[in-house]
């Protein structure tokens, strides 16, 4: 008996031995998943990615207690076909949410173009496996297709259990002392026509009365209800801009319209934390996507000149404390153990976002380009910071390729989902390279978009450690090597606007990050092999299959039957915050 019970022992012994640690164990359960996404935010503008000015303490307690990747990309260098690769683990042009013109995001609260309503967002998965999910924030995904109440592209049709935020994005058109954001080119041309029809309807007026031109009145009259009605189809739009797009929501309802800023940022976190709050008890999915750092740069009076970078500095510091006060409601509730919290940016800074002297865009640190820039490194390159105690070691640093598109696979698979089977996922499952498991990234080849046009595509040569990146097409800087676009205030996709390169430009990454030198086919031996191996890679378009364009003209204009109102149209008006 003595024996048998030795044996025994020794049998449990053995087998706990056997068991894969707790860090191993832990990640089969549910964690609750905290992703946090900035806007606009550069690269080169937190402290852990080396700005030693912006002080950024909670996002660098963030990567000091977690995972860095140092080059996490973008699926597009803008806000709206970002975030629908982010939310579908897709290239945007697979929904249709990239591009064929020149209005590269949605335009409008009352437009027509979203997210479309069979896309399958890692939110709907996650809330078919048990999570409370809630979005809280930006969303620029689109709100309606056919009327005002469909509320086809809404965030609770995708997945989201709770929204408060707003349906559109931050414009400085929202901030009455800020000068006009949105289309002002265009409003501005408008503008000179309405005054030019209005000086020619003037000047036959006066000649008919005068008798120096022989006009009939019927003629004029017909000239003047045509002036006044080019006048009301374009300003009933962006003559009330701020009505129109820079509203609040509470799930589907309006609550402030238009929003008032001044306690934007207090509610939006006041929101985030009571969400924390009222799931504790079961897994959650907190998407807090943040209105910072997007012009007109809403900062509260506490944070106004309290950095060394004017009112973008002042804006990214706030962030930062915000981020702090979500981290702080994690810690109080106890659950930083099963917490995953995720920190990055959509895209690269805006550097042509200036007024007079003052810079109201973000830093990419040494990449170069910004914003809207499909190709080069500062519109795509972004940090991208993981926290999960005691599961991911902390004080790791991942120099390996990464997407923002992985966090689609990373959160289904933690949730216990099971990814579509009937579509491509681009994203792939980051939680092997962030635990240390494997060594290199999954992914070999990432394509880099500027709307529908393919501008560079980057290969990961994993035996040789080699990142090698091909340019195709790359935007005109103007003034030459001034590294922007200033005379446009964005880079073009296509048209006069940029170069096409054949053979294209060739940089190694991983000597070159900056990418300031090409190589060439006499300076670099492997140039012909590369730019081959990059070329058959391209051949991955034949696996985008036609789809309809959410961002084409039809669907990113105007439509006043669509637009969201909290009265009766086009009475729209109200402020249920305040009430």
């Amino acid at each position: 008996f003595l024996c048998f019970r030795t044996s025994l022992v020794t049998t449990l012994i053995f087998v706990l031995l056997l068991q894969p640690p707790l860090t191993q164990l832990s990640i089969i359960t549910q964690p609750n998943i905290v992703l946090l996404m900035a806007d606009d935010l550069g690269i080169g503008d937190v402290g852990c990615y080396g700005n030693d000015t912006i002080r950024t303490p909670n996002i660098d307690r963030l990567a000091k207690e977690g995972v860095k990747l140092t080059q996490h990309i973008a699926a597009a260098p803008l806000c709206t076909p970002s975030r629908a690769a982010f939310l579908t683990g897709r290239y945007p042009l697979r929904s249709g949410m990239d591009a064929i013109n020149n209005y590269r995001v949605i335009f409008w609260n009352g437009g027509s173009g979203g997210l479309p309503p069979n896309e399958t967002t890692f939110a709907k998965i996650l809330q078919q496996q048990g999570y409370s999910t809630g979005l809280i924030g930006k969303w620029h995904q689109g709100v309606n297709c056919e009327s005002r109440n469909d509320h086809c592209h809404h965030p609770l049709k995708h997945g989201f259990d709770y929204f408060y935020g707003m349906p559109f994005t931050l414009i400085s058109d929202c901030q009455p002392t800020e000068t006009p954001e949105m289309d002002r080119v265009f409003r501005r041309k408008l503008w000179l026509y309405t005054q030019m029809i209005w000086l020619v309807t003037l000047t036959a007026a006066l000649g008919r009365l005068t008798g120096l031109i022989s006009v009939r009145w019927k003629t004029l009259t017909c000239l003047a209800g045509f002036s006044l009605l080019f006048f009301i189809s374009w300003f009933s739009s962006y003559g009330f801009v701020r009505y129109w797009n820079c509203i609040m929501m509470r799930n589907y309802e309006v609550t402030e319209q238009p929003m008032v800023t001044d306690r934007t940022t207090s509610l939006i976190l006041r929101e985030s934390i009571s969400f924390i709050e009222r799931n504790k008890h079961m897994p959650f999915l907190l998407f807090l996507s943040f209105l910072h750092s997007h012009t007109p740069l809403l900062t509260t009076e506490k944070f106004h000149g309290k950095s060394s970078h004017g009112l973008y500095g002042d804006n990214v510091e706030e962030m930062d404390w915000m981020v702090g006060q979500v981290l702080d409601a994690i810690d109080k509730e106890g659950l930083e153990n099963n917490t995953l919290v995720y920190f990055a940016s959509d895209h690269g800074g805006w550097l042509e976002r200036q007024e007079g002297k003052r810079q109201l865009g973000g830093w990419n640190g040494i990449y170069r380009g910004g914003k809207a820039m499909g190709g080069w490194e500062g519109g795509i390159r972004v940090p991208g910071i993981f926290r999960w105690p005691g599961v991911l070691p902390a004080g790791t640093v991942i120099n390996e390729p990464t997407s923002l598109m992985d966090i689609y696979p990373t959160v289904v698979h933690l949730a216990g989902g099971v990814l579509p089977q009937d579509r491509v996922i681009d994203g792939r499952d980051l939680m092997p390279l962030l635990r240390g498991t494997v060594e290199h990234s999954e992914h070999e080849f990432l394509f880099h978009y500027c709307g529908i046009h393919l501008h560079a595509v980057r290969w990961h040569q994993k035996d040789s450690g080699a990142v090698w990146k091909a340019h195709y097409v790359t935007p005109d800087f103007h003034p030459p090597g001034a590294g922007a676009c200033y005379d446009r205030g964005f880079c073009p996709c296509f048209g006069e606007g940029v170069t096409h390169h054949d053979p294209p430009l060739l940089f190694d990454l991983s000597r070159d990050p900056s990418e300031a030198e090409p190589l060439a086919a006499d300076t670099e031996p492997r140039f012909d092999t590369v730019v081959r191996t990059i070329a058959r890679a391209v051949e991955h378009r034949r696996t985008l299959t036609p789809v309809p364009e959410q961002l084409s003209l039809y669907n990113v204009v105007w439509k006043p039957w669509l637009q969201p109102c909290c009265g009766t149209f086009p009475f729209c008006w109200c402020d249920k915050e305040g009430d």
